[in-house]
């Protein structure tokens, strides 16, 4: 990730620069870093997951949104746009943003080229100061594989695997169940556009 330029900014300065701009950026203690585009396997699965959640949920009270509302996270004051977010129950605005939540359970991330490490490890150090959180879900767009990482108790996670087309996940910490084949529907692995992101 590459800051846009060396000055800092305050969290005000970043939401109005965002209102106005072409493309998001991500706010992390001060930096402002553009957000790149995504691949259509990112996309794809992104979509995928997002249809068949929103569907299973339609009578439950969860919530699901995709990419373009914002997480703000008090105490490493960053602000960013996860791929998908479940929320259980009530919605947690910041102040009177409608565009910006604070309380998901559930959080899931399509590796990018450019933002593997970040989204596997330093998202997920911030995630964790989330009162609310309790799962991620971390999906290669290169080939079928993803990583599970449920809250067991306190600074405590346990972790599943998945590379296998016929198998299914199941989410912990809600009732939900998906194939990865359904996950990776119309997904392309021959396609290399993922490191253009």
């Amino acid at each position: 990730m590459q800051v846009t330029n060396e000055r800092t900014y305050s969290p005000e300065e970043y939401l109005a620069l965002e209102e106005t701009a072409n493309s998001k950026s991500e706010y992390i203690d001060g930096q402002i870093f553009p957000i790149p585009g995504e691949s259509t396997n990112h996309n794809q699965i992104a979509g995928n997951l997002y249809a068949e959640l929103n569907f299973a949920f339609k009578t439950q009270d969860y919530e699901v949104f995709m990419g373009d509302v914002r997480l703000w996270i008090p105490q490493k004051r960053i602000y960013t746009y996860p791929d998908l977010m479940i929320v259980v129950g009530e919605l947690e605005y910041f102040g009177d943003r409608t565009d910006t939540i604070t309380n998901p359970k559930i959080i899931v991330e399509v590796l990018s080229g450019s933002t593997k490490g970040y989204d596997q490890v330093g998202k997920f150090e911030a995630y964790h100061t989330i009162p609310t959180f309790e799962e991620y879900l971390i999906f290669d767009q290169t080939k079928i594989y993803i990583e599970q990482y449920s809250k067991t108790a306190n600074k405590h996670w346990s972790l599943r695997e998945y590379d296998a087309e016929h198998t299914a996940i199941t989410l912990a910490s809600v009732q939900f169940q998906i194939s990865l084949a359904d996950v990776y529907n119309k997904v392309k692995f021959d396609i290399a556009d993922s490191e253009s992101e």
